[in-house]
């Protein structure tokens, strides 16, 4: 499966498109993270928490849409957008959301 977030794949014709696709993924950040991160917002650096939690949820959501781009069968999904979020009491959830349209190609 070609993923990519431009319009269309070089070398490739698109033949038919099978519509928008999409995956979500909402995870929750522990509470020790949490305070680990705080410290970290103070003191300066990165939260290399934070960050590993954002891979999951990126990773879970590029799988859903992977899988059900599959499911109808394409051969690529373009214009792929990521979109992060935060959500629930005080941003405790992380989400990450991406879409794009499923292809064939020739």
């Amino acid at each position: 499966m070609i993923l990519t977030t431009t319009p269309s794949v070089d070398g490739r014709q698109i033949t038919e498109y099978l519509g928008v696709v999409t995956g979500e993924a909402i995870l929750g950040a522990n509470i020790v993270r949490d305070l680990f991160a705080g410290v970290r917002d103070i003191v300066g650096g990165r939260s290399a928490a934070y960050e590993e939690e954002l891979r999951k949820a990126r990773d879970v959501a590029m799988n859903e849409l992977t899988a059900e781009a599959a499911s109808r069968g394409a051969d690529a999904v373009v214009g792929i957008d990521l979109d992060y979020e935060t959500v629930g009491s005080n941003g405790s959830m992380l989400m990450v959301s991406a879409s794009g349209t499923a292809v064939r190609l020739a």
